[in-house]
């Protein structure tokens, strides 16, 4: 059994005149992120690895979920803006433990949850896919490289608005 938990970056800060790549979080996007770390630890749904874009946004998201010292972030380059098939291929190839998180940005990310759960949540908030929006699967495979799509059996879906 694996579990993949996508998370798409909490609200980025539009003000800094910065480019896409370099936009930190701004200040709801920062509370987002620690409800979202503190949701992750309440639900015993820690990961013990992270897959990253290497975007501010998305790197500080990450920092702030506050994971356990102990969980391995590996920050990819072909994770920012990245199409569904990318996520997937990366998590294939490079997914470890049983309990991974992934970190990205819209709209792959909103696709590769839908296209990879065998049904989607019936939540309007899942079809808009939000910043901090959180998909919790789980997949009943020996490896991440079996993963595929259709296959993953919801265990869970967040918004930052529903933790604050």
């Amino acid at each position: 059994m694996r579990r993949l938990i996508l998370m798409r970056h909490a609200k980025s800060d539009w003000s800094h005149g910065t480019s896409d790549h370099d936009r930190p979080l701004n200040a709801r996007g920062r509370g987002a992120a620690q409800a979202l770390g503190n949701w992750l630890r309440a639900e015993a749904l820690l990961p013990d690895a992270v897959l990253c874009s290497t975007a501010a946004r998305t790197r500080e998201t990450c920092a702030r979920l506050a994971l356990p010292e102990g969980c391995r972030v590996e920050y990819l380059r072909e994770l920012y803006l990245a199409e569904p098939d990318q996520i997937i291929t990366s998590l294939r190839q490079r997914g470890t433990g049983n309990t991974l998180l992934l970190v990205a940005h819209n709209p792959g990310i909103a696709a590769a949850a839908a296209g990879l759960l065998q049904q989607p949540p019936e939540q309007e908030a899942f079809d808009r896919y939000p910043s901090g929006a959180t998909t919790v699967m789980d997949f009943p495979v020996e490896s991440w490289a079996d993963v595929a799509p259709g296959c993953g059996v919801l265990h869970a879906f967040t918004v930052p608005k529903q933790l604050v």
